[in-house]
């Protein structure tokens, strides 16, 4: 009898219509001493770019930067190609234009900043700051001026084509440099251009792709943009190279040159990418993301920076950094996009990158996501965007939980968090990477959690018991507990587009439904009382694959901010458990 109950026990599970039970849940630990001080939290997120910079006057453009500036006002950078573009500013995938720069019959200079001041006026009403790509080559300026625009398209194409290649004359280059950074200065003011970012072009490491000259040729073309923008505002923050992060000697033959010919250099700037594919098991096809090559890529920069004296003390930014290469592509590898599989990548990505440098010594100031929108595309078409159609995807939760980082990091470690080295070398394939990261700002306290692996499949929940000492007197007085979540359920516009069917086009009520999807939501409505005693408290939580959970704490009854909030340097309050 009994082996004919596992039998029918069996043979339940595979019958169409009944689901099997669900998997044991990974039990995972994770220790947080807020009296801990890890050093102050530096809102790497804040960086956002596209390839195509007329998409940000447009609708959902617009929309887009309003979500991202008011994440940090005025602490948002955005980096778009093709400000110095020829054309009459149409979008299409992978390009734009300002019409910045043309010539009259005798060869004299017109300069026209309509379109360019458009973009920026745009940015700065939204609380963003520009970090400015001096890029690419007006056709009137290029050395092999046609074809000009492009004929790419997703799969097939060619990108290279006259705004990809060295100058005529570099006088002329450096003079519109100069001239658009007076007349930037005169419009937004000094002190405003001298807080933004300025480097020269895109990837001149890729000649396939953005770099239609030698290296030394864009080393002059670098020089002679610097001393046009330096030329115009003296304290001006410049750099670069933002190079593609391919493994060669590029970035060491930068520092070279710079150094020899005394280019001022105020950061340094790479990109990094990863790798998904598509894999075919038994249970059929998958996304496998790419992490290891994603961190591979950039400590391979980070080492040629450490090993350079004089670039060592630099800032950093990572000026693309993505789980692979295209944004404007589509295709089955790409196919993590719209859902939780990019947002919980990017959680489990930033803290990787931020230890790499750190590991080597270096002042890591900005992680650069190459993800905006493209406009009046069908909702969720796969390309590697922050919103669709004007809706916040998981991603862009993401940043807002970032955003929600504040003060400074404490101590936090979790016993199934995956090791550094063991991430750098083979991503997370065995077991899933369960972590976290918190930090304290006066008597509130976050903590971040995240549930990732590199394969998008199916995989138990982890039950979290989460252990919390050395809190601030004011917490352990007694804590309200917000618990913000993005999963399958919460903060997931996608899921939601799926659940109704996935329309081409919604109606208004349906896109009603779908920004209410998108938002931010919590696991309660409101916030929790959590009993917390002498010896700090211990929370228990179910965090499924794929989810990302921002735990805050605030007093009960007080300002997050009141007296007492400074680390105390011990614990105080009695253990409590609360669910």
């Amino acid at each position: 009898m009994r082996a004919l109950r596992l039998a029918l026990v069996a043979a339940a599970l595979t019958l169409p219509g009944l689901a099997a039970a669900d998997p044991e849940p990974i039990a995972v630990t994770i220790d947080v001493d807020a009296a801990h001080d890890e050093g102050p939290v530096e809102p790497l997120w804040r960086f956002f770019g596209a390839d195509e910079p007329n998409y940000a006057t447009m609708k959902d453009g617009r929309t887009t930067l309003a979500t991202l500036g008011a994440l940090a006002p005025d602490r948002v950078y955005f980096r778009t190609h093709n400000l110095f573009t020829s054309g009459d500013g149409t979008p299409a995938l992978k390009w734009g234009s300002t019409g910045i720069y043309r010539e009259d019959a005798q060869g004299k200079p017109i300069y026209d900043w309509t379109i360019v001041d458009r973009i920026f006026d745009t940015y700065r009403a939204r609380g963003v700051k520009p970090y400015v790509e001096l890029g690419f080559m007006p056709e009137a300026m290029s050395t092999q001026p046609q074809p000009y625009q492009h004929d790419w398209r997703p799969g097939s194409g060619t990108l290279r084509t006259g705004w990809a290649y060295p100058p005529r004359d570099y006088a002329k280059w450096e003079e519109l440099v100069h001239q658009w950074v007076r007349h930037c200065v005169a419009r937004y003011g000094r002190g405003e251009v001298a807080s933004w970012y300025f480097q020269t072009w895109n990837e001149a490491n890729l000649p396939r792709y953005y770099w239609g000259g030698t290296r030394e040729e864009f080393f002059r073309l670098h020089d002679a943009a610097v001393r046009g923008v330096r030329r115009a505002l003296p304290e001006a923050r410049v750099g670069g190279p933002d190079n593609a992060g391919a493994g060669d000697d590029f970035l060491a033959a930068f520092l070279d040159h710079v150094k020899s010919a005394g280019t001022p250099t105020d950061f340094l700037s790479f990109h990094a990418k990863g790798q998904p594919v598509v894999v075919e098991d038994a249970g059929g096809t998958h996304v496998r993301m790419g992490l290891n090559t994603h961190l591979r890529a950039a400590d391979h920069e980070f080492a040629v920076i450490a090993a350079d004296p004089a670039a060592r003390t630099k800032p950093i930014i990572i000026g693309e950094s993505d789980p692979e290469g295209c944004a404007a592509c589509q295709g089955a590898a790409n196919a993590y996009r719209n859902g939780t599989m990019y947002s919980s990548y990017t959680a489990a990505s930033f803290p990787r990158l931020r230890a790499l440098a750190a590991r080597r010594g270096l002042t890591l100031e900005g992680i650069l996501s190459w993800a905006f929108e493209f406009e009046d595309q069908p909702p969720f078409a796969g390309f590697r965007q922050l919103t669709s159609a004007g809706i916040d995807l998981p991603v862009m939760n993401m940043f807002k939980l970032f955003a929600k980082m504040r003060g400074h990091y404490v101590r936090a470690t979790s016993d199934r968090e995956a090791a550094l080295d063991a991430v750098l070398r083979d991503g997370v394939r065995g077991d899933p990477d369960i972590g976290s990261v918190a930090s304290r700002e006066g008597n509130s306290l976050s903590i971040f959690v995240w549930h990732y692996h590199d394969d998008d499949v199916p995989g138990p929940d982890a039950a979290v018991a989460l252990r919390l000492r050395g809190l601030p007197r004011a917490l352990a007085q007694g804590a309200m507990l917000t618990h913000y979540r993005i999963d399958a359920a919460h903060s997931n516009s996608f899921a939601a587009w799926r659940a109704m069917g996935s329309p081409i086009a919604p109606t208004d009520a349906q896109r009603a439904a779908l920004l209410k999807a998108a938002q931010l939501t919590t696991m309660e409505a409101v916030p929790e009382h959590l009993p917390v005693g002498e010896t700090g408290a211990t929370l228990s939580f179910r965090l499924p694959r794929q989810g990302v959970s921002l735990l805050v704490l605030t007093p009960v009854g007080g300002s997050a901010f009141q007296k007492g909030g400074a680390f105390p340097g011990r614990t105080v309050g009695k253990r409590a458990s609360s669910r």
